[in-house]
């Protein structure tokens, strides 16, 4: 089974820049999605951004423009670059992976826990 390890959130003042890394390791399939999915207290899951393994990729509404996904050639390593660091943009970010879905199909949903393969999740917080 694949097994997903994040590193690189932390705390950042609005505006600024971070990035997420996600080491992929484990079996994979011939065909998969890799996202980047957030929650913030009260809140619900939102997929942000996926990728997948032909080279297909989107991003929610919420961060297009200034949120950029990216999957090292390899497919060992997924990051996530955040530029222009909002508030609301404060919330645990985790790397998770789907079988059997294109990026744009897994855009949409859904996030039952059982449909992804799930990392241990990363804060980022976003200060004024």
């Amino acid at each position: 089974i694949m097994q997903l390890v994040e590193s690189g959130g932390g705390s950042v003042q609005a505006g600024g820049s971070l990035t997420l890394s996600c080491a992929a390791s484990g079996n994979t399939w011939p065909q998969y999605t890799m996202a980047w999915i957030r929650q913030s207290p009260g809140n619900e899951r939102e997929i942000i951004a996926t990728i997948d393994t032909d080279g297909g990729i989107g991003h929610a509404d919420s961060v297009k423009g200034r949120f950029v996904i990216s999957l090292d050639d390899d497919l060992q390593t997924l990051y996530l670059q955040m530029n222009n660091l909002k508030l609301e943009d404060t919330a645990n970010y985790t790397c998770a992976s789907r079988p059997w879905v294109t990026a744009t199909q897994a855009l949409r949903g859904p996030t039952y826990q059982k449909l992804w393969i799930w990392g241990q999740g990363i804060q980022v917080t976003v200060s004024s």
